[in-house]
Formats: structure tokens, sequence, C-alpha cells
């Protein structure tokens, strides 16, 4: 298990904790953070209380999870970490406040979430899974050192022009990818 409550340079990221739900809800039902994916908006609290309960999970099962991330004077920034996708692979994930967008958030939770992954389970790979179109989170994977291993369609998403992306730390065997696409 890594530690619960991680400080970056600017950040406090932390397990999420019911207290949380509010400041979650508000980030996770703001449109502009989900413009490449709108079908995403929570719109009930509910949404919200189910993905804080399955980011628990994460954590009781795996020892990892995402965080919510402040900063040192406790305004949200955003939610990002590393969630076991499928068992087969870490998933570096972000999602951001609009106000806290192009200040290098990104980048200090990813390299948080990287370190926190290798000292978990170093031996699970890492990747992230994201829309093409969404061009300041590759640019923000990129930064993290991940690679490009796969494009094509996004299974699943309403828009059937949606293309899919995904990153790697290390190269994955066709099964992985298959199954790390497939849904």
């Amino acid at each position: 298990m890594t530690e619960e409550i991680v400080r970056t340079d600017r950040l406090v990221l932390t397990r999420p904790a019911p207290a949380d739900l509010d400041d979650v809800f508000a980030l996770y039902s703001d449109p502009a953070v989900w413009e490449h994916f709108p079908s995403r908006r929570h719109t009930d609290p509910t949404t919200t209380r189910l993905l804080l309960h399955a980011i628990e999970e994460s954590w009781r099962l795996v020892g990892l999870g995402s965080w919510v991330a402040r900063d040192t004077g406790g305004t949200l920034v955003g939610t990002g970490g590393c969630d076991l996708r499928l068992g087969l692979a870490w998933n570096l994930g972000y999602r951001l406040a609009r106000a806290s967008w192009g200040q290098g958030f990104a980048q200090e939770v990813a390299r948080a979430a990287l370190a926190a992954a290798q000292r978990v389970r170093s031996d699970i790979p890492v990747t992230a899974y994201l829309l093409e179109h969404n061009t300041r989170s590759r640019s923000a994977t990129e930064r993290a050192g991940l690679d490009l291993v796969w494009r094509g369609p996004d299974a699943g998403n309403p828009d059937p022009a949606a293309v899919r992306l995904l990153y790697a730390d290390r190269p994955l065997s066709p099964v992985v990818v298959r199954e790390l696409t497939a849904t």
C-alpha cells in the first residue's frame, strides 16, 4: 500500500473521503471539464458517490487509487492517480477543475501517481486511455513519459467517430491491448 496522503510541490493528494463528495461532484458536473466526453458528466451526486466508492474499493483491494488534489490552501484542483484497470494495467488519469488548467498540476499528479504505482506493483504497466481529440490530456500523458501503443475506435462511446488512444510506460502484449481497448 502506498501513502494515502502525498505532497507535491504545490498539491496535497489525499485518498478520497465522504467529506469530498460536494467538491468532487462540483468538478464532475462541470460541463467544461467534460468537453471531450459530455455524456460522462455527472448530473446527480449519486453518480459521484458511486465513483468515490469505486475509488475506495481500488484503495482497499490493491493499495492504490485516485486522490483528491487540493492546493496547499485547501482548494480543490482536481482528482487523479492510478487505478487498476481489469487487473491488467494501472490507468493513469486526472480530471482538473477548469481554473487549474495550464498550470502544470496534471504533471504533478502524474509524477506522484507513477511513483506510487511503481511502489505498489512495478510489474504492472502504467497506461493512459484517452480520446484523441483531447489534446491537453495527450500532451500531459506524453510529458509524463508514456508512449502511444494503440489507436482505434472508442468502444461504447455514443460518438461513433470517437477515437481512443492507449499509451503505456512499456510495450504491451496484444492480449493486454485487446482487453484494455475492448471496454
